[in-house]
């Protein structure tokens, strides 16, 4: 446990350029969950996948469309959903914003 980070700070973590106005950082790890933000520009997409992993994400900033196996919703600050494993999940930001997203066990492909 030791080794393990315990604490981050907003402007810790290295940005990632996913194009079309999209980044994302890892904020904090372990091998069983990970803490990941996202940041949108108005009308950036989250493209519709799905994963092992189970996701639970929430919305810091903006309003968002999800869709998560086949069901909609358009989300505000505050509020929540969560993809299960295997299930298809995606997002349309609607105004610009941020989704922080966790992830059990952790995206190992993130960290590469």
């Amino acid at each position: 446990m030791m080794d393990t980070k315990l604490f981050a700070r907003g402007n810790e973590g290295e940005w990632i350029d996913l194009g079309q106005g999209n980044r994302r950082r890892v904020i904090l790890h372990t091998d069983e969950l990970m803490m990941v933000e996202f940041a949108f520009e108005k009308g950036g997409v989250g493209a519709p996948h799905s994963h092992p992993h189970v996701q639970a994400s929430y919305v810091a900033e903006g309003k968002f469309e999800v869709t998560v196996g086949g069901h909609s919703a358009v989300l505000s600050v505050g509020d929540s959903f969560i993809a299960p494993s295997g299930v298809v999940h995606g997002v349309v930001a609607l105004e610009a914003g941020r989704l922080i997203d966790s992830f059990t066990p952790h995206r190992a492909d993130f960290l590469k």
